[in-house]
């Protein structure tokens, strides 16, 4: 949600600026802003916003902005996710203060804004945001000092906020400051960067810095300072190296980014697999700090994620609960949070997040932590909030996920799992040697067995152009693959924007099937497994009410009842989920291309949803 870029250095900034807001684009967004520092004939401010795609706030930015060189320059960019205050122009980040000597750009929501706007008499307010309080509070605190205004400012800010800062009291200088929203520092060669997420930085530079909560400071050509607001005192925040290539967040010929990422599903898997297994065990030698005695003493564990995290999430729980026989809970985060939960002791938390930074999944591990309990990580990005406050993280290996419906972080958090429960099941001697050994070597079939789907995808096609004008659809899975429904009938919400419910398919008599008709398709999940008889018997109930049947099943099975098969091939029941998301991932993506949807950037939703 919200993309902040700022810069100091000696190259065009304009370009900087915009590429890194295109790099950002995944997050979500509908305006969008920049604002540079000119310093002749004196320090002024130049701003540009527009309502829109980047590129409309792009093909109208005026003469003034453009580029002379011969000396370093500053400027922050913006992508406005509507929170408070419609989508428009006047709404757009960057905000000016009455005088135009600050202009600021903000992710996060302030939650005593309406409080401070009331504070502040004689000042003018152009938009309806939280965000333009703070830089009228920073006009209001300024005396001489931008970082004491800062100081001051931000010990009356209530909520989250991450945000970058231009000023004319201090030319080619950006300031910035962050407390429970992403901000990271980027080290080039000669100039500076930061911006909410690695991904805008990465064509310049491999070195970053993950600003921790209460950090707020300055860059310009004397370096970076960083200060603490506990202390307000300068600290160092050490610098990490991020070996992402900056191709691997390009297209690479693919129509889409989200395309891209479920074809490279395998290889996710794959590189999971081989830096885990060696000699037919797994390991997370360096990755898993929790000591073994911790978790063979463990009675339980409790996981919170949000939306996709959530269903590998639930996925888990089969999984664990078979081969360790332990409980697991799962908590959707932004339940979990205001629920007072009754956590056990000896019991192991487990957050998941792609990004590392969603809200309500950080809010939980601060309570579980003030609890007492260990904390496991599983996430995708090296440096982000999550992975700094957990006990130990396993990292998900997926690389950079641009487009907004997660496909190949799902299948990376579900092989994490499944090593994470194997580990668990080896350390605690919960299941025999040879099943063990028997899902591991069913496991390392999976990236060749999802790269012959991927290989032909005719039928999925031919199946999005037999569909993609229904209304609504139904998703039954059950067991193991129940989540699977929930995760299917979600991408097709997410990217084609038609209703979707995924349901366990023995609740289907207990309300759904009043929905049931002959423009109804129901998507079955109905491979092999302990629950497959009572899975077709949920598929005939249907059939008999005159539903489009659509079911994943094995090949071998016969389905005379089944309007359109889609066959996948045979695996133990417990790793069937990472195949069977797949050609429901791709359902979604043909009716949504189809149907014209914009796929990567779907409408109303961020990638990271970095607030409450």
């Amino acid at each position: 949600m919200c993309g902040i870029v700022g810069y100091v250095g000696t190259a065009n900034p304009v370009n900087v600026l915009l590429d890194g807001l295109k790099r950002l684009e995944y997050r979500g967004y509908d305006s969008s802003g920049i604002a540079l520092l000119c310093t002749e004939p004196h320090p002024a401010i130049l701003r540009h916003r527009a309502a829109g795609k980047i590129a409309d706030m792009e093909n109208t930015i005026p003469a003034s902005f453009a580029y002379t060189g011969g000396g370093r320059t500053a400027g922050i960019a913006h992508t406005r996710w509507a929170t408070h205050g419609k989508p428009s122009e006047e709404n757009a980040h960057p905000h000016t203060d009455c005088a135009q000597r600050f202009v600021l750009v903000h992710n996060g929501i302030i939650e005593n804004h309406a409080e401070l706007r009331a504070a502040l008499p004689g000042h003018t307010f152009r938009s309806d945001t939280d965000t333009e309080v703070i830089v009228h509070l920073l006009e209001h605190h300024y005396h001489g000092d931008v970082t004491a205004a800062m100081e001051k400012t931000m010990a009356m800010l209530e909520g989250s906020y991450a945000f970058a800062l231009l000023s004319v009291h201090a030319p080619g200088t950006v300031f910035f400051a962050r407390k429970d929203s992403p901000l990271v520092l980027g080290i080039g060669d000669g100039e500076l960067f930061i911006a909410s997420d690695v991904t805008a930085m990465l064509a310049h530079t491999s070195r970053f810095i993950f600003l921790e909560n209460g950090d707020y400071g300055a860059m310009s050509d004397r370096g970076v300072e960083i200060r603490s607001l506990a202390t307000r005192s300068s600290v160092q925040r050490p610098e990490q190296r991020i070996s992402w290539d900056p191709i691997m967040v390009e297209k690479g010929g693919y129509r889409h980014f989200m395309l891209k990422e479920i074809h490279e599903q395998p290889q996710v898997i794959r590189e999971n697999i081989i830096n885990r297994v060696f000699d037919n065990t797994v390991t997370f030698a360096g990755e898993l700090s929790i000591a073994d005695d911790i978790l063979r003493r463990i009675r339980g564990l409790t996981m919170v994620a949000c939306g996709t995290s959530y269903h590998a999430a639930l996925i888990g729980k089969y999984f664990i609960e078979k081969l360790v026989g332990i409980p697991v809970e799962v908590d959707i985060a932004s339940e979990y949070r205001y629920r007072d939960p009754i956590i056990q002791p000896d019991t192991l938390a487990v957050f998941i997040s792609q990004s590392g930074e969603t809200a309500d999944t950080l809010a939980c591990l601060q309570l579980v932590r003030e609890r007492g309990l260990a904390t496991l990580g599983i996430c995708n990005v090296t440096g982000s909030s999550l992975t700094r406050a957990t006990d130990a993280t396993i990292y998900t290996r997926c690389g950079p996920e641009i487009g907004v419906a997660s496909t190949k972080a799902f299948t990376g958090q579900l092989v994490c799992l499944y090593l994470f429960g194997l580990y668990l099941a080896r350390l605690r001697n919960s299941i025999p040697r040879e099943r063990h050994d028997e899902l591991l070597a069913q496991l390392y079939k999976v990236p060749t067995l999802l790269e012959h789907l991927l290989a032909d995808t005719r039928a999925i096609d031919e199946l999005a152009h037999t569909c993609h004008r229904t209304r609504d659809f139904l998703y039954l899975g059950r067991g193991i693959n129940y989540p699977v429904a929930l995760e299917g009938a979600l991408k097709l919400k997410e990217i084609s924007y038609i209703h979707a419910e995924g349901y366990p398919a023995g609740e289907m008599k207990h309300g759904p099937i009043a929905l049931i008709d002959e423009d109804m398709p129901v998507v079955v999940i109905a491979t092999k497994g302990l629950l497959m008889q009572k899975i077709f018997s949920n598929l005939e109930e249907a059939k008999s009410r005159d539903a489009r049947i659509i079911a994943l099943i094995n090949e071998g099975t016969t389905a005379d009842r089944v309007d359109h098969a889609l066959l996948l091939p045979e695996i133990d029941e417990l790793l069937s989920p990472i195949l069977n998301v797949v050609p429901l991932q791709l359902l979604a993506y043909r009716i949504a291309v189809i149907l014209g949807r914009d796929v990567d950037q779907p409408r109303n939703l961020a990638k990271s949803v970095t607030v409450e």
